[in-house]
């Protein structure tokens, strides 16, 4: 998420090479969005405001589409960031390369615990549930202060870059002998141990399960932790520029294979009448294959994201450009835009799936202008 920050520290030829970078950032940011407009439509939790659809077809559909995003869209952006630290980090040095990251990160951090989730929350309580009070009386009885909601990343990525400056400034690690590039087997080799190590941390905590109050689902940390390792690696050995297109064009049918595969997790659901949570985490063999797969299917998609890219999306426009520097401010604040356009929607007498289809487009284009309309607030564009 803060590629767009770091890809200035880099000098012009550089920042040109890796246009492609900020464009993924850009398709990732609008993942981002529809992942929870998918659940704020689709499911009966799991979002500020809710309408959940009563097809169990759509249902499916959206199942399998927030499972596949989940595979990646994260890890990728913990991926992205990490690329671009270690440069951050000798450039500026310890100090202040710490006090840059609590100030970039930490403000918006505050700022959606302290003041948008409550106004989204008096929002929902208002209009979704209809208790017709001011929000100062909301607030008199508001007890959830520390909620950082989709900010859990922004934290998520304050502790890895501190952490990261501390190893390195205490252990002083150096990697001078180069690595190899990852080629497609290794990079699905590493998938599978992946998705057996994620199997093992979520024993004890499956998917779903959150740390309070900061909203950390440590079932999808190996991973996350993974990646941000991947891209100090990748970074420092220059393995974007090397991946090559067999790799791509092996990794793409390994995600065809996965997306084939996904129907069998129906099946053993339905057939075998599994619970769903056991394919969540605990010590079951479902739970161990939907791992794997989950692994699998997401390090695939974004190799074959960042070869794609390469080739194919190393370039830019005037409105890619102000859609790509708005693309951090979008994601803080496109839960707001979110809950806005549901509750405005919330009397149209029709299937909440139906809703689905009109409102995405309006809320992707609403956030990102809403993303750019607040970037014009003096001083926000030191901050994000």
């Amino acid at each position: 998420m803060t590629t767009a920050i770091a890809s200035k520290n880099q000098d012009s030829g550089s920042s040109n090479k890796l246009l492609y970078i900020d464009n993924i950032k850009v398709l990732l940011t609008i993942l981002v969005v529809l992942h929870h407009t998918f659940i704020a439509y689709t499911s009966s939790e799991g979002w500020y405001y809710n309408e959940e659809t009563s097809i169990l077809g759509a249902r499916i559909l959206a199942t399998a589409c927030i499972s596949i995003n989940q595979s990646f869209f994260m890890g990728y952006f913990f991926l992205l960031a990490a690329y671009f630290t270690s440069s951050s980090y000798f450039k500026k040095g310890i100090s202040k390369f710490i006090k840059d990251r609590l100030i970039r990160l930490g403000t918006p951090i505050l700022f959606y615990s302290f003041i948008l989730t409550p106004f989204m929350c008096y929002l929902v309580y208002y209009f979704g549930k209809e208790h017709h009070i001011t929000f100062f009386e909301y607030l008199s009885g508001y007890n959830s202060w520390i909620d950082l909601g989709v900010t859990w990343f922004i934290a998520a990525l304050l502790l890895f870059t501190v952490l990261y400056a501390i190893v390195k400034k205490v252990f002083k690690i150096t990697f001078d002998k180069p690595i190899a590039v990852p080629n497609s087997l290794s990079i699905l080799l590493f998938s599978i141990i992946l998705g057996i190590i994620s199997f093992l941390v979520r024993i004890v905590f499956p998917v779903g399960w959150i740390l309070k109050p900061i909203g950390f689902q440590l079932g999808h940390f190996p991973q996350y932790v993974a990646l941000f390792s991947i891209g100090l690696l990748a970074s420092k050995n220059n393995w974007f520029d090397q991946l090559s297109e067999k790799t791509g064009k092996q990794l793409k049918k390994v995600v065809w294979f996965c997306l084939l595969f996904f129907p069998v997790f129906f099946i053993v659901k339905f057939k075998l009448n599994t619970p769903s949570s056991w394919f969540s985490g605990g010590f079951h063999w479902q739970a161990l294959l939907y791992a794997v797969w989950e692994q699998m299917i997401g390090l695939s998609i974004l190799t074959t994201f960042l070869i794609k890219g390469k080739r194919n999306w190393n370039k830019t426009s005037k409105l890619l450009t102000k859609v790509t520097r708005s693309s951090f401010a979008v994601y803080i604040f496109h839960p707001l835009i979110i809950v806005v356009f549901t509750l405005c929607a919330r009397n149209w007498n029709i299937e909440p799936a139906v809703k689905l289809l009109v409102m995405t487009p309006l809320i992707i284009i609403g956030s990102f202008i809403f993303g750019s309309l607040v970037l014009l607030i003096p001083g926000i564009k030191k901050i994000i």
